[in-house]
């Protein structure tokens, strides 16, 4: 977690006091890599430092508009003074259950087919919601998701990613390997949808085998449903199959077309966080070592062609 403030479980719980006007009870820290997150029995709280990035404000924006069911009800949200600084917060009711978590570890496929299939639906729900005239404008603010965009986006930003790197820490076959994704990719993607567009398998709750909420809305924008069926998919870890027959059934898409979308979504993403991480740093981080590996995984192992019959 990123230790943008100073506050820990009892300055959560005063926030929560004070905004909902009853003590929550004892709170605990829950991992979040941009916010401090804090549950107690009943209440989540996000808290953020007020100068730090909007993305909770949007979240914030959309809450009371979502299809009803599909996220944890905001209770309410604003600023607070904490110490000599103002920090945004939002709290929220706990949903039941806990995340599958990233890459569905301790899952059976069995279960991992019944996850996927509740996803889905949920999915389905928002990429069919018709967003009220508050929430179209906050799905429309520009927002640097990182995501794919257009096929001249995409070799652009591998041209940038090729320029920055000086050092040489992305092989010539590597970026040989993006511009050939780049060269099959669609011209552009569309916006007609609403997408959450981060719905890994961290950001879900589940309970006996069954979805029960999606959480962090704060990349949601308008984009194709692809752009969210990439993120289910490939993060299901040794389960990524049976996700990708889940949706390939749910919507009629042809296997392989999903598996050539996702690869360049995929692609899109790395190539965008690779060239943040060098841009910011002199020395490679481990973010950027990760997305490397990640990009070895797209390019060398083929990833999401490996297992295709």
């Amino acid at each position: 977690m990123e230790n943008h403030t100073a506050e820990g479980p009892d300055a959560a719980r005063e926030i929560v006091t004070a905004a909902l006007g009853r003590d929550p009870g004892p709170m605990a820290a829950a991992r979040s890599d941009s916010h401090h997150v804090y549950v107690s029995t009943h209440v989540v709280v996000k808290i953020i430092d007020a100068e730090r990035h909007t993305r909770l404000d949007r979240e914030i924006a959309l809450a009371p508009h979502l299809p009803t069911g599909l996220t944890a009800p905001l209770l309410t949200s604003g600023l607070y003074r904490l110490g000599v600084r103002d920090v945004r917060y939002a709290c929220y009711a706990r949903m039941s259950g806990t995340t599958p978590g990233m890459g569905l570890p301790d899952v059976d496929g069995v279960t991992a087919r019944v996850l996927a299939e509740d996803a889905v639906r949920h999915l389905g729900e928002l990429h069919s919601w018709i967003p009220a005239d508050d929430a179209q404008r906050t799905l429309r603010e520009p927002l640097d998701h990182g995501g794919f965009v257009s096929r001249a986006a995409l070799a652009a930003d591998i041209d940038t990613l090729a320029r920055t790197d000086r050092s040489g820490f992305v092989a010539g076959h590597l970026l040989d390997g993006l511009a050939v994704i780049a060269d099959r990719a669609p011209m552009y993607a569309r916006a007609v949808v609403p997408v959450h567009a981060e719905c890994h398998w961290g950001n879900w709750l589940a309970c006996d085998g069954k979805v029960t909420a999606l959480l962090d809305f704060e990349w949601a924008r308008f984009g194709e449903p692809l752009d969210d069926w990439f993120f289910l998919a490939r993060y299901g870890g040794p389960h990524m199959e049976v996700v990708l027959d889940v949706i390939a059934h749910a919507t009629a898409i042809p296997v392989d077309f999903l598996r050539a979308e996702c690869e360049v979504r995929e692609a899109a993403h790395l190539v965008s966080d690779l060239r943040i991480a060098l841009e910011r740093a002199h020395t490679p981080s481990p973010m950027a070592i990760g997305r490397l590996r990640g990009l070895e995984e797209l390019i060398v192992e083929r990833y999401w062609w490996c297992q295709a019959s």
